[in-house]
């Protein structure tokens, strides 16, 4: 691992972190220092949860799954938004239905698919897509429920240090609110290339749009990560290999 030049900061959760970088490339990450500075902490909130009342849940989050499970002994259908939410939902036991990459996408497929009874979507205190409004309003029975707080943190020492020394950061950013943040923390110094999850990730920090600004071309993690491996191989041939003047 190198301890200067090019480094890669991650501002997921440490575990959500792990995953991505499960994805990538041993060699690469040899060349890579990791930098970790979650800059959202995921809290359950002491809430009772009950399905008397629901035929089917709906997660749009990894961490819907990860708090549902744990408080609840019960499994029933859900509704899941993203590959990889899904395959934690069928881990955990919870009969589980990808219903595509996209809050966009699970409205579309569940307002098709029509299934009867009661949704309950489990989410965080910050959701985006109105998921329950625009299932309502399409004629379905649908109610929401905050089950955890995602609260904002500040960067690391070893992040602060590595901004300020104006180190080439590469910065993968996989929501608007993550990317919103980094942005009013980071110093205008900064040396980075970002790489966006979506449009709306790149939109949340116009204050840090460049050049050196990539948008995956899907909302997934394996396509962050493919993304990610092409603009490292970029970043460390201009700071280790290009000739100097």
């Amino acid at each position: 691992m190198k301890t200067n030049g090019p480094a890669l900061l991650m501002t997921r959760p440490r575990d959500a972190a792990q995953r991505f970088l499960d994805l990538l490339p041993a060699d690469l990450l040899s060349d890579l220092r990791v930098i970790h500075s979650p800059l959202m902490e995921i809290t359950a909130l002491p809430s009772t949860l009950k399905l008397d009342d629901t035929t089917a849940v709906v997660f749009t989050s990894g961490a819907g799954v990860r708090v549902a499970s744990e408080r609840m002994a019960e499994r029933q259908v859900a509704y899941c938004v993203g590959q990889r939410t899904t395959e934690a939902a069928l881990s955990a036991g919870w009969d589980a239905r990808f219903c595509g990459e996209t809050a966009d996408a699970l409205v579309a497929s569940l307002l098709a698919a029509r299934p009867s009874g009661t949704l309950l979507h489990l989410h965080g205190e910050y959701t985006r897509g109105a998921v329950v409004d625009r299932l309502a309003e399409g004629g379905l029975s649908c109610r929401g429920q905050v089950i955890y707080r995602q609260d904002l943190q500040t960067l690391s020492a070893e992040a602060e240090q590595a901004l300020g020394a104006q180190l080439p950061l590469i910065v993968p950013l996989f929501s608007p609110r993550a990317a919103a943040h980094f942005a009013s923390l980071c110093p205008k110094t900064a040396h980075l290339t970002l790489i966006a999850m979506s449009d709306a990730v790149a939109q949340a920090m116009p204050r840090l749009q460049s050049g050196a600004l990539k948008v995956s071309k899907a909302p997934t993690a394996e396509a962050m990560a493919d993304l990610l491996r092409d603009v490292a191989q970029s970043v460390l041939w201009v700071e280790t290999d290009a000739p100097k003047e």
